[in-house]
């Protein structure tokens, strides 16, 4: 793997998470992007943080941390749909629907079309966690973009208002201090997990 992540959370089974909301580092090998006429280079993502490949991704054994009866929310940048699709089934889930389509509010060139929308999935697994919580929720998120693949907090705030009750955890989050979310990911600190790392890394060098 191109990064060494921190362990995902060690959970009993009854600590596990019935929702998850992730954002992966997808890999564009190496090619930079631009954000429109005249704004220059925006760098890629490769410039901004580490990227996966998708078989990296795949083998985040992201099931071991996931309820039962569990969510997964995931964004996928237009070129990765299919992509997506096979991540959420490597870790265990059922495609279900688009749940979120943010609107950025800005264009970028495309092969195609102006590219200006995200889609954030969704992916079950067993059951839609009990007890719900709003079911009037939209779909369609218009807010500006803000740094490079920061995604609006607009969308984190639909899925409490959906699933108010349940434990819930970000994956390749970027903040550390969101109430009620547990997080992890390259960006941020695990005091906890990076000790653990760091020792068995030691036991393996001694080995």
């Amino acid at each position: 793997m191109p990064v060494e992540f921190p362990p995902l959370p060690a959970l009993d089974p009854g600590g596990r998470y019935p929702i998850i909301y992730a954002d992966p580092p997808w890999d564009y090998k190496g090619q930079l992007q631009h954000s429109g006429p005249g704004s220059g280079d925006s760098g890629g993502a490769i410039r901004h943080y580490n990227t996966l490949r998708l078989q990296d991704l795949m083998e985040l054994d992201v099931a071991s941390i996931a309820a039962a009866d569990s969510l997964l929310f995931l964004w996928a940048t237009s070129p990765h749909l299919d992509q997506a699709v096979g991540l959420g089934n490597a870790w265990a889930f059922e495609w279900a629907t688009v749940a979120f389509v943010w609107d950025k509010q800005r264009v970028n060139p495309g092969f195609y079309t102006m590219s200006q929308c995200e889609l954030c999935l969704v992916f079950k697994r067993g059951r839609i966690p009990a007890p719900r919580g709003a079911r009037n929720v939209r779909q369609l998120v218009s807010e500006p973009r803000a740094e490079h693949s920061r995604k609006p907090a607009e969308v984190r705030r639909r899925i409490e208002a959906m699933f108010p009750e349940q434990r819930k955890i970000e994956l390749f989050a970027r903040d550390t201090d969101i109430p009620g979310w547990d997080t992890w990911g390259e960006e941020i600190s695990h005091p906890q997990t990076e000790r653990r790392f760091r020792k068995q890394t030691q036991e393996a060098a001694g080995s």
